[in-house]
């Protein structure tokens, strides 16, 4: 169009010039000499060298006749631009399935909520509906509990409890504390359960949550590279102690040497790479654990890191309901668990063809076990025993094993099973 219209332009001007110029010659017309000149069917008759205009032929002729062209130009010039437009148009139509809808329909779940949240209360603006989205995907990001109702408690076992206040009279020198639950009915022991511990490594079973809660939220890859450093060096169990500083691992196999074999380097790089022991603190809090508390960075062998058996019971609970993590991320943790290297204490009271997810504590002055137990019979319990003992005391972890095996012949007898349905058949 652009050409179209300077080009338009551009004749008009022309044809305005070329007026000017005849009106100029054509005002003072020059006087034939005394050669004749005549006319011939309007034509100008040059003779003599003399041009003598044809009297019929006026500047106002001359003009209309210029218009006319430029509009019979302009209507040509538009026309091949309408047939260009048309072949496009054609082309496209052509390769267009018209039994679908031109534009299919986009689906927007936020901005439909948005608008029928706004049609349901048309009193409230859609700034106030958008905070309140906003607040509510903030609360679902962060690592909270969803379903603290599915952990509660039905009633205590008071002939278990009572069991295990008869072992620990074997051993007036220990001072242990117990916490046990049955996942299918809520049933629950607490002996000493809230009694306050040092930790050890048990502490690593609420890491490994928060770790596993990263990976949901997408804040840790667990391919992505981890290294050790001076600050995080760790002794006392594990061998990544051993490699030279800057050495590289993937976050999955750190966090499971963490607990496989109670790598103490591996945990210091969780805690870094989580955020530290004052992050870890206050997600413990939000789950409910009262005295899980991490004070110094692994081994800790003044125990100034702390829990309770309750704690360690309610956060596997909590796992193993889908409180915390996904459950993928449940899956690979338990499997991790699956794995722990040290079996001398609470998978020494349970049957062969039973297992457990657990992870062991031991340090001088404490020793403990926390686990998830799986019971042929179908049946899932969780317990949590944690010890106070002179300084490497042995009967500390025969007093694990025995509280280990009360307990699990107790839950998988103490209800009666009902007969199997048979259908009834007939010859």
């Amino acid at each position: 169009m652009s050409i179209f219209l300077s080009r338009t332009h551009g004749d008009n001007n022309f044809n305005r010039k070329s007026s000017s110029g005849r009106k100029k010659r054509q005002t003072t017309p020059r006087k034939p000499s005394g050669v004749g000149a005549s006319s011939l069917n309007g034509r100008v008759i040059k003779t003599s060298n003399v041009i003598t205009p044809n009297p019929s032929i006026t500047p106002e002729n001359s003009t209309s006749g210029n218009l006319v062209n430029t509009i019979i130009n302009n209507i040509f010039r538009l026309a091949i631009v309408g047939v260009g437009m048309g072949t496009i148009f054609g082309s496209v139509l052509a390769n267009i399935d018209l039994t679908q809808p031109l534009f299919p329909e986009v689906n927007l779940p936020f901005v439909d909520d948005l608008l029928m949240k706004v049609s349901q209360n048309p009193e409230s603006s859609i700034e106030e509906t958008l905070q309140a989205n906003t607040s509510v995907t903030e609360k679902e990001s962060s690592p909270t509990i969803r379903n603290s109702e599915s952990l509660a408690f039905s009633r205590e076992l008071g002939d278990l409890k009572n069991k295990f206040a008869q072992l620990q009279a074997k051993y007036p020198h220990l001072e242990a504390g117990a916490f046990f639950v049955d996942l299918d009915n809520g049933a629950f022991v607490n002996f000493n359960g809230i009694t306050t511990f040092s930790a050890a490594s048990t502490i690593k079973i609420p890491i490994l949550v928060a770790f596993f809660q990263d990976v949901d939220a997408g804040k840790i890859y667990l391919d992505e590279q981890l290294a050790t450093s001076p600050s995080n060096i760790g002794g006392g169990a594990g061998a990544m102690q051993y490699q030279p500083v800057g050495t590289k691992y993937s976050a999955i196999y750190t966090a499971s040497e963490m607990i496989i074999n109670s790598d103490n380097t591996a945990t210091n790089m969780i805690i870094e790479r989580i955020g530290g022991k004052d992050e870890l603190n206050r997600r413990f809090k939000e789950w409910g654990l009262d005295v899980t508390v991490i004070n110094n960075p692994l081994p800790d062998l003044e125990g100034t890191n702390t829990t309770t058996p309750r704690d360690l019971a309610m956060v596997l609970a909590k796992v193993n309901q889908g409180d915390l993590i996904s459950v993928r991320s449940r899956d690979r943790m338990l499997d991790i668990m699956r794995q722990t290297r040290t079996r001398t204490l609470l998978p020494q009271g349970i049957e062969k063809d039973a297992t457990i997810a657990h992870k062991t504590g031991d340090i001088g002055k404490v020793l403990g076990d926390a686990g998830i137990v799986d019971i042929p019979t179908g049946k899932r319990y969780i317990g949590g025993v944690l010890v106070k003992r002179p300084h490497n005391d042995y009967s500390a972890r025969t007093l694990i094993q025995e509280i280990s095996r009360t307990a699990y012949q107790h839950f998988k007898w103490y209800l009666p099973r009902p007969p199997v349905k048979t259908a009834n058949t007939s010859n």
